[in-house]
């Protein structure tokens, strides 16, 4: 899956529009445009989605993660001797990030999460999800793939789109 995907499939599942994008974005430290969210937001023509080139970089979609974060739960003042901006995940696997933002994001707990994977029908249980949901480095952390990535995409579009 690539990043103009994941960007397209959280844009529907959670019903935002151009402004709002903009404004999500803003909020992470990026300054784009609408015209900007709306080339970020066009699937390439390639029929192969796992071969087409990405438009959007990891840390675009990083931003756009951190910035939701603050646009669903509001700005959180630093405490002392804590960076003003959380780092960026480096070289974690961009999925993993998506779905630890996204569990920050939307005030999800992991029986959440659970409901939201079962929703799309990938039955997921609790270690699996705590693997996916570790640091990377850590001896139990699981790289998520695709699937897990679309199932989670398309049972947050179910929980909120009805």
């Amino acid at each position: 899956m690539i990043n103009n995907d994941r960007l397209i499939r959280l844009r529907y599942a959670l019903d935002l529009k151009n402004d709002e994008m903009v404004e999500i974005f803003k909020l992470g430290d990026m300054s784009v445009t609408k015209e900007e969210v709306g080339e970020m937001l066009t699937k390439p023509n390639d029929s192969d989605l796992e071969e087409a080139e990405e438009t959007v970089d990891d840390e675009t979609v990083e931003r756009f993660l951190n910035g939701l974060i603050i646009y669903k739960r509001g700005k959180q003042e630093p405490k002392p001797g804590q960076p003003e901006r959380p780092a960026l995940s480096g070289d974690e696997w961009i999925n993993n990030v998506m779905l630890k933002k996204l569990k920050i994001a939307l005030k999800l707990t992991s029986e959440d999460m659970l409901d939201i994977f079962d929703k799309a029908g990938v039955p997921v249980t609790k270690g699996q999800l705590s693997a996916l949901l570790r640091k990377k480095g850590h001896k139990h952390y699981k790289d998520c793939g695709d699937k897990f990535a679309r199932s989670f995409l398309k049972g947050l579009t179910v929980r909120y789109r009805g």
